[in-house]
């Protein structure tokens, strides 16, 4: 079974700047997409930025321009980078990864990390 773990939440004042990490049990060069989710307190769970295969990267409105999603192939790592943090960013943070079943098929199995948690507050 695969393991996402995550790391780099924490406490952080408005304005300030955050960089997530999923590390993963298994190479990541194969995965169809991986993506950043969060669970903001008193709202539904927020896809938050999303990187294909290729590279192919889009945002939330809420985040674009000032996050920033990348991995590193070699570490079986992705990251979000998020500047400019504001209240509204708190929340629990997951990273998800889906991989294909084989090759040229559309079937796909994913696992999700544990979350992290990130505070903003002054």
């Amino acid at each position: 079974q695969v393991q996402l773990a995550e790391s780099g939440g924490g406490l952080v004042q408005p304005g300030g700047t955050l960089t997530l990490s999923c590390t993963a049990s298994q190479s990541i060069s194969t995965a169809n997409s991986m993506r950043w989710y969060r669970q903001v307190p008193g709202k539904e769970r927020e896809l938050v930025a999303r990187i294909y295969s290729d590279d192919t990267i889009d945002y939330s409105p809420n985040v674009r321009g000032r996050f920033t999603i990348s991995r590193d192939n070699a570490k079986n790592t992705m990251y979000l980078r998020m500047i400019n943090l504001n209240p509204e960013d708190s929340g629990v943070y997951y990273c998800n990864i889906w991989w294909p079943v084989g090759s040229h098929t559309r079937t796909e199995y994913t696992y999700w990390g544990q979350g992290t948690q990130v505070t903003v507050s002054s």
